[in-house]
């Protein structure tokens, strides 16, 4: 009998670094000898790319289109160092639900016992998180992520779309749905970001798994199509996303996070904008009187 497969949803509102982190993670991961899957859950079918040069693969819903029955093997394509890769894609424009293609492929891989058959160690769900509902909330909802992790800048937007998977996975804690893992926190290259995400995390009861700051290496290796870690893996940013690898393969405990509602968030966020224009008054007075 194999052994038990990890299973790590990652979440995060679009252009927050989500697949650029997620895909330095499952590369980190195989290069330290883990068999890993990465599977892409947003529509437009990119999350892989990076860990095969740049390349786009068939999604399971485009293998769909073309036939009726499709061997979970042809979704299936291999890329850094073995990484498997797959992209649930989304319907055509236009039509369906964006999240049809995660609840399709989960059955899809699940009905044929495809993580059994490779022997994971990992599967890394990567998951657009504007929303957490249909079939995005399906690694939450229904369990099949053990734990979940959110990227979240120190932008607003970003942290309303953390807070907002906070109370998808309160609402499904008591029904056997995953739990929180913590916060990557993506961007963080001024003292200000960080004691934004600090006190965001604080006020959720949660904690941040790592800091992560916004580097030219990794729009370099993306240039390249390519992860940090194989296009400059002697870089401090490779080093970053090695240790953050490390610790959400070692996490073992999550939990139910508190999140904020509507007027508390709004209340907390205003709190902040008055400091930062505080900030900016004390730089300008020293700037005249200079």
């Amino acid at each position: 009998m194999g052994k038990k497969t990890k299973q790590i949803a990652i979440y995060g509102k679009g252009g927050i670094g989500k697949s650029t982190t997620t895909s330095n993670i499952s590369a980190a991961l195989v290069e330290a000898g883990y068999k890993v899957m990465q599977f892409g859950c947003d529509p437009k079918a990119d999350s892989t790319n990076t860990l095969r040069g740049g390349e786009y693969i068939p999604s399971v819903l485009d293998l769909l289109r073309e036939n009726s029955r499709v061997d979970a093997h042809d979704a299936i394509f291999q890329g850094f160092r073995g990484v498997y890769c797959v992209e649930a894609g989304g319907p055509q424009p236009g039509v369906g639900c964006a999240g049809r293609g995660i609840i399709t492929a989960v059955q899809l891989l699940k009905q044929q016992d495809i993580f059994e058959e490779l022997d994971l160690d990992y599967v890394i769900f990567d998951v657009l998180g504007d929303v957490v509902c249909g079939g995005f909330a399906v690694p939450v909802r229904e369990g099949i992520a053990e734990h979940v992790f959110t990227i979240s800048s120190a932008d607003f937007m970003a942290i309303y779309a953390a807070n907002n998977l906070f109370r998808g996975i309160q609402t499904y804690s008591n029904k056997g749905g995953a739990l929180l893992g913590g916060v990557i926190a993506n961007s963080i290259n001024t003292d200000f970001h960080r004691e934004i995400i600090d006190d965001f995390v604080e006020k959720t009861q949660t904690q941040v798994v790592e800091y992560v700051p916004r580097s030219l290496t990794v729009t370099q290796a993306e240039l390249q199509g390519k992860t940090t870690i194989e296009a400059a893996p002697h870089s401090e940013q490779a080093g970053i996303y090695r240790r953050l690898a490390k610790r959400i393969a070692g996490h073992t405990e999550s939990k139910v996070p508190s999140p904020l509602d509507a007027k508390e968030l709004r209340a907390w966020s205003a709190g902040w904008a008055d400091q930062l224009i505080e900030i900016e008054r004390r730089s300008e007075r020293l700037v005249a009187n200079a």
